[in-house]
């Protein structure tokens, strides 16, 4: 696995194999917590050092960060460890702060990302500025809403810049804070690939013992580096206690991480290169089946048309839906995975049945 995206942006491996990590607690919350934390991070070797000093928070009362201040406590921590240091901007005022300070990395939260607005802001206070920047994907799943950000940015003249999957809120019941919405981030990959996407595998689980699960999985799927948060006392932070480590815990994650080479690394492999051969012709099979069953479901949009009968035919949808999710149950498919493909083709047959009967 190659890290060079990062490497032009200042940061240098954390691990022996070459893995990027930026970490430090959620939020800079006094001058002897910052320091403690950053001589520990220091001790284990990771990329830049972070802490907020601004914390926009969900509700009013809660810590929103030391302001300011936390800015001169980042500065002595810079100065002791040699660290890079970053931390969050959500205005022109912070980024104006936090480059006088001589603040390493920004990187752009969240909420910050959901709003243009705010997004605008920040672009046009770093129009002059020559530093790397973080964007971290919005609450919500909107893909154009995170590319948006990174265009702004971007727009703005930063060259060093990079994304965070820092995972989506959700409305149900999950072992997760959030959902992590690889396939988001994948699409994102797509989009811009010369753009490193780090995780933020802390606010994806909102617990400790979740923390490494997340951050493999980030590492499988070809993530370029981590952003954590570690506290050198979770039990008494001001934020966020449930989901940061001790040093001694981010220490054994580091360690016990693995990083895998890239695909493309294993482009000689025979083994894989047949299995691949064999993905590639059944795709084609599958494409050749819908494009088949596209053409039946035109023949009965003809017929409804001459008999004028509705699209939607809610009995033969519910069959065909119970059917599916059967049919896969015995060949041991996960029930979304079924569920999102006959939806699919029925909304793209309503279409075109739609689009049949209105002629």
């Amino acid at each position: 696995m190659s890290f060079s995206g990062l490497s032009a942006m200042g940061l240098s491996p954390a691990t022996p194999d070459g893995l990027v990590c930026i970490a430090g607690p959620c939020a800079a919350e006094s001058r002897e917590q910052v320091l403690e934390a950053a001589v520990e991070m220091k001790r284990l070797g990771v990329s830049a050092f972070r802490a907020g000093v601004w914390k926009p928070r969900t509700r009013p009362g809660n810590f929103e960060g030391a302001g300011i201040k936390a800015l001169e406590w980042l500065k002595e921590a810079k100065r002791e460890t040699g660290l890079p240091v970053a931390t969050e901007v959500a205005s022109a005022k912070h980024v104006a702060a936090a480059l006088e300070a001589g603040v390493d990395l920004f990187w752009i939260g969240a909420r910050s990302c959901a709003n243009p607005f705010a997004v605008q802001e920040i672009a046009n206070a770093l129009a002059s500025a020559d530093i790397p920047v973080l964007v971290k994907n919005p609450l919500s799943t909107d893909l154009n809403l995170w590319i948006g950000a990174l265009e702004r940015i971007m727009g703005a003249g930063v060259s060093r810049i990079a994304a965070v999957l820092r995972g989506f809120s959700h409305s149900f019941t999950a072992d997760l804070r959030n959902e992590p919405g690889w396939h988001i981030a994948i699409d994102l990959k797509q989009k811009f690939p010369s753009i490193p996407i780090l995780c933020d595998p802390s606010h994806m689980a909102g617990r400790r013992d979740k923390i490494f699960d997340l951050a493999q999985q980030a590492l499988n799927l070809d993530f370029d580096g981590l952003l954590m948060e570690s506290h050198p006392h979770p039990e008494a932070a001001l934020s966020d206690a449930e989901q940061q480590l001790t040093p001694q815990e981010l220490g054994t994650i580091l360690q016990g991480l693995k990083i895998r080479k890239r695909g493309d690394e294993a482009a000689n492999d025979l083994k894989i290169n047949a299995l691949r051969t064999q993905i590639d012709e059944l795709d084609a099979e599958i494409l050749a089946a819908v494009a088949k069953r596209m053409d039946i479901v035109r023949e009965i949009g003809i017929l409804k048309r001459e008999q004028n009968l509705t699209v939607l035919q809610s009995t033969r949808w519910n069959q065909v839906l119970g059917n599916m999710l059967e049919s896969g149950r015995r060949l041991g498919l996960p029930v979304a995975l079924v569920e999102s493909i006959a939806k699919q083709l029925h909304q793209q047959a309503i279409e075109l049945q739609q689009a049949i009967i209105s002629k």
